[in-house]
């Protein structure tokens, strides 16, 4: 039926309606953020370091709100422009690189990393397939001895990190058994970028990614950079905030496991843009964001990762929001972050911090449990 708004009266009644409409929506809204300033507020102080927390539905910034200090020396304060290192999120940046060469071609998910390292063991790199790296179930031990060589640890780059898991003589389980989180893994993946690419790693993802996806402030920790224009990240010492990333952290210089630095904003253009296939088609991204299955898998809690992402689909008993869940979280020196995609409600939840936060699952949880409340997960 068609409905006709020439006259007067029927328009007027029209203009009400969509005001009533917008009213709601902008009570809602303005609920929503109160409850997430009630979840966060009691936590930073202006003058320790602190965060920033994005609540985003669709092309709408729901929540944005930064709190304290992004160098304490200089009083800079954080805002939502501020560059933090991600943590582990950056894993998912180097996952998108090995998918993006496997879309050109260029290298198969399941080619044995042989093809690529000179393992002392050919027959435990032949087992091993980068599959296996991406979804954390490769059975590679982490052969660093961090606390015994700290000094060389503090700067050692991805290939010194990568370098000890080449000596192994047996592994933990066999690949795809079992997960078991390896950050020296993703040491390796970001070292198959550059053999494949015959680039650095690093300017593969600003070329491949940051640059078509809009990160225009995003950086790559690469030896001791970036050095200025980024938060300072701090922990607590009797009492008081000191400085723990570059040169007081082991393994910070270890980028392929945690260099991305961005701004919340560019987490969100990075969203974005894996949404809309600008620089992974639609199979990579489900791909990436579908749970691997091996057939061999053998551990007591079921597989919940795909390439790289955490992954809670709508049948896990841990999932009581009734959506398909995407998501990963950092943490390295004194950095803490999340990233929450809920790409069927286009919501995006993310925060990044510049200190330990207490009880950040329980923070996440809560999140999602404002936006179930005002039935923004129906």
């Amino acid at each position: 039926m068609h409905t006709n708004f020439s006259k007067p009266g029927k328009q007027i009644l029209y203009f009400l309606l969509i005001i009533t409409i917008l009213t709601a929506c902008s009570g809602k809204i303005h609920k929503i953020q109160r409850e997430f300033e009630n979840l966060f507020d009691q936590s930073f102080s202006t003058h320790e370091p602190g965060g920033v927390i994005l609540v985003k539905k669709g092309p709408d910034i729901i929540f944005l709100k930064a709190y304290g200090l992004a160098d304490l020396k200089t009083g800079e304060k954080i805002t939502e422009n501020t560059i933090f290192n991600t943590g582990s999120i950056s894993k998912t940046f180097v996952a998108n690189g090995i998918l993006i060469l496997n879309e050109q071609g260029l290298l198969s998910l399941d080619n044995s990393i042989d093809k690529y390292f000179d393992f002392d063991n050919v027959k435990i790199a032949k087992k091993i397939k980068i599959r296996h790296l991406l979804a954390h179930c490769s059975g590679l031990p982490d052969l660093r001895k961090i606390e015994e060589n700290r000094e060389f640890y503090l700067y050692a780059k991805d290939r010194e990190n990568f370098e000890p898991l080449k000596h192994v003589k047996t592994l933990n389980f066999e690949p795809g058994e079992k997960f078991e989180y390896s950050n020296p893994a993703f040491n390796g993946l970001a070292l198959i970028i550059k053999k494949v690419s015959g680039m650095k790693w690093q300017n593969f993802i600003k070329e491949k990614i940051f640059k078509p996806a809009g990160m225009n402030h995003s950086r790559i920790t690469d030896g001791p950079e970036p050095r200025t224009g980024v938060a300072h990240a701090y922990i607590k010492k009797n009492g008081e905030y000191t400085e723990f990333d570059y040169g007081e952290y082991p393994t910070f210089a270890a980028s392929g496991n945690g260099g991305i630095w961005c701004s919340v904003l560019d987490l969100a253009a990075y969203e974005k843009a894996i949404r809309n296939y600008t620089f992974l088609n639609k199979n990579s991204v489900l791909l990436s964001r579908t749970v691997f299955h091996t057939k061999n898998w053998n551990d007591t809690i079921p597989p919940n990762i795909g390439c790289s992402w955490f992954i809670m689909d709508r049948d896990n008993e841990q999932n009581k929001f009734d959506v398909k869940i995407i998501y990963h979280t950092g943490s390295q020196g004194g950095f803490r972050a999340f990233f929450v995609s809920i790409p069927e409600k286009d919501i995006l939840y993310a925060a990044l911090f510049n200190r330990p936060v207490d009880n950040l699952t329980e923070i996440r949880i809560k999140g999602l449990e404002i936006l179930k409340k005002y039935n923004w997960l129906e």
